[in-house]
């Protein structure tokens, strides 16, 4: 059997984090889920500065799951900085956001997102989009070249 995953959320609603990782245990997910709340924290983890420099502690995630509007580092200019370091260009990006605005989709593909899905509103509808990026991002998937 493959090693878990790692998986960075980046997230910065408390109850939307805790929806998340119970999802991630009520489907029984081995994966690892790495939290980072501001954008900026998460790009201090992706390109391994200040406390996430162990990458022993700290390695790159084979996912990301990203939100969209967050205070200062947004999650456009996240994906940006994602997109454009050769290091981290290839991982894949999904954005998990609870906007549908038409506009917000557009600009998440045209900078590089993988995937874009709109947050569900009930645990079990969460349930479901977990199953569904396990299944897909972390089983079928074929990972890009390291």
């Amino acid at each position: 059997m493959a090693e878990p995953a790692h998986i960075l959320l980046v997230e910065d609603n408390r109850m939307d984090v805790e929806l998340t990782l119970d999802a991630f245990r009520e489907a029984k997910l081995r994966n690892t889920v790495h939290v980072a709340t501001r954008g900026e924290e998460a790009l201090d983890y992706l390109f391994g500065r200040k406390e996430y420099a162990d990458r022993q502690l700290y390695p790159l995630p084979s996912l990301i799951l990203l939100d969209l509007k967050m205070p200062g580092i947004d999650g456009f200019e996240v994906l940006r900085q994602i997109k454009a370091a050769p290091i981290l260009r290839r991982l894949p990006v999904i954005i998990l956001t609870s906007s549908k605005e038409e506009g917000d989709r557009a600009l998440s593909y045209d900078i590089g997102a993988n995937s874009y899905l709109v947050k569900p509103v009930l645990f079990d509808g969460f349930l479901d989009v977990v199953r569904q990026i396990e299944g897909y991002w972390l089983l079928l998937n074929a990972p890009p070249p390291k």
